[in-house]
């Protein structure tokens, strides 16, 4: 336990439990942040709160400086502490913000669709009367007077959607072959996968479900031993304090994605989705018949708005496609708006777990006091990119629909025996040190493109600032003519990318992916040398 002595000029006088800390988490540093985040949002370090200096706090812990300098500059970019020159670093996060009254806050409602799934059958297999009644009721009426004007306009808007992205997906696609060099998103680096590993884990689970019949081949929710496993993992690397028991395992995140739309929105309900954003939950609302309302992003992330709404879409740890994070102020300002229309916040963390520089920025779930923030994490990116496992952490009021709708279509778990491997390697420890590996190749790859990015393409394209994950983003500088002529130029000299067109660029602009984890260093240099040499007719 450390006091702030009052002799440090102005700073206060309180407790900060760093030696508690330091037996719960491995570094000091882990240990130096838990201890002042969790004060400060207990209200134990109220706003305004003047901190002792890097010097005087790592001189009294007896740490490096550099440890509490590190610490500070985590806090100050995920909106806890600023740092005015000359005067200190003080706290700015207003935990009562987003510690809201029980008053204020309103129930889940759940689609007529997700209320009857939820209710069930009776033994004749009828549906069983009493809120699902209501809800269809509700429902019917509404439908009847929406599919008279909206349903085929509806069903033409999700046909020509999934069209255009189809085309879009098969010409990438086809652009990565030829030998060149493809800037494409979604592929992680196979070379050092632990495959020796990974198969002789394969191969005794193969061996186990064998000799002895299974007791989750009928648990909808997935097998509990890897949930257990990831509990594990999003407490120790994310800071989520999430039971094994609210947690759900899907094939891949589209499909939670696509069975909370289902459970929570009636025909012409609008849902809100970052625009640029991915497409999966834009097709999913429109085929449950929900009206998108489409929220404006700016280099701070998604912009909050009073939206008239109960279901939001939002990647804050890490906007897709751009990179942008999420600040304090405006995750404080979704969790008030969602507590005030009784809405459903689904965050899509889809690659917090590679983070270049700093440590990875704590998810909103982290500061959800109400249970209205629905958490989506997926292997894709860091594990096997076929291999269709992700989760989700539910809150406690939508856990039983949602399970009540996966056994609807998943009677049975689809994928045991990859559950069951992964949960082995998880709790084998060979998961984390596959994390660390693949965490230092990642970062190299990273710095190359961004420096090149930055030094060569910088007249073209205006690079967003990014601190982590599997690709860049860049914003085209010129008209959508000329960024044609050139997309056509690279591709015929064998580089390509991702076009940013496939995530709803705003009308009349152009944007780039370029995707690095399956290049080499010299791959990477490579291809943005063609690119440079390609630019000098387009600047």
């Amino acid at each position: 336990m450390y006091q702030f002595k009052k002799k440090r000029s102005d700073c206060m006088a309180f407790y900060l439990p760093f030696h508690t800390y330091c037996t719960r988490y491995p570094s000091k540093y882990a240990a130096l942040y838990h201890a002042i985040r969790d004060e400060i949002v207990g209200n134990k370090l109220k706003q305004h709160t003047k901190l002792p200096s890097s010097r005087d706090l790592a001189d009294d812990l007896g740490i490096s400086r550099g440890t509490v300098n590190q610490v500070y500059d985590m806090l100050i970019a995920e909106g806890y502490l600023q740092a005015d020159v000359g005067r200190g670093t003080f706290v700015v996060y207003a935990s009562g913000y987003v510690m809201y009254e029980a008053k204020v806050g309103k129930n889940i409602e759940l689609s007529a669709w997700g209320v009857r799934v939820s209710e069930g059958v009776d033994a004749e297999g009828r549906w069983k009367k009493g809120k699902e009644e209501q809800g269809k009721e509700q429902g019917e009426g509404r439908e009847k007077e929406l599919s008279k004007v909206q349903g085929k306009g509806r069903e033409k808007e999700l046909s020509k959607e999934q069209g255009k992205e189809q085309r879009k997906e098969r010409e990438n696609a086809g652009k990565t072959g030829g030998g060149g060099i493809a800037f494409v998103v979604a592929r992680p680096q196979m070379e050092q996968f632990p495959r020796e590993q990974w198969n002789r884990g394969m191969y005794e689970q193969v061996r186990q479900m064998t000799e002895s019949p299974q007791a989750d081949a009928h648990i909808a929710e997935g097998h509990y031993a890897l949930r257990e496993a990831i509990a594990v993992h999003l407490r120790r690397m994310r800071g989520i304090d999430a039971m094994p028991e609210r947690i759900v395992i899907v094939n891949g995140s589209m499909q939670a994605i696509a069975l909370l739309t289902q459970l929570l929105v009636n025909p012409g309900d609008p849902v809100v989705l970052e625009r640029p954003g991915y497409q999966g939950a834009s097709r999913a609302v429109l085929a449950a018949g929900g009206v998108p309302v489409h929220a404006a992003v700016d280099e701070q992330g998604l912009i909050p708005q009073p939206w008239n709404a109960r279901l939001l879409f939002v990647t804050p740890s890490r906007q897709f496609p751009t990179g942008a994070v999420l600040g304090m102020e405006r995750r404080q300002l979704l969790l008030h708006w969602a507590a005030e229309q009784g809405a459903v916040i689904v965050e899509d963390d889809y690659d917090s777990e590679f983070r270049h520089r700093g440590r990875p920025i704590e998810p909103l779930k982290v500061l959800d006091q109400e249970g209205r923030v629905v958490y989506i994490g997926t292997f894709s990116k860091t594990m096997l990119q076929d291999l269709r496992i992700g989760y989700v952490v539910l809150p406690e009021a939508l856990h039983d629909a949602f399970v009540a709708a996966k056994r609807l279509y998943e009677p049975h778990p689809t994928g045991l025996l990859e559950q069951r491997s992964l949960a082995a390697f998880m709790a084998s420890g060979g998961y984390e040190r596959h994390l660390r590996r693949m965490r230092r190749v990642y970062a190299s790859k990273f710095l190359l493109l961004q420096a090149l990015l930055q030094e060569q393409l910088s007249t073209l394209f205006e690079w967003v600032d990014s601190d982590s994950g599997l690709h860049l983003f860049g914003w085209w500088r010129g008209d959508l003519r000329t960024y044609s002529a050139y997309s056509a130029a690279c591709q015929e000299a064998g580089v390509t990318w991702t076009d940013a067109g496939n995530y709803a660029l705003p009308e009349g602009r152009a944007g780039v992916c370029f995707g690095f984890a399956h290049l080499s260093e010299a791959e990477i240099k490579q291809g943005i040398t063609l690119l440079c040499s390609i630019s000098v007719g387009f600047s």
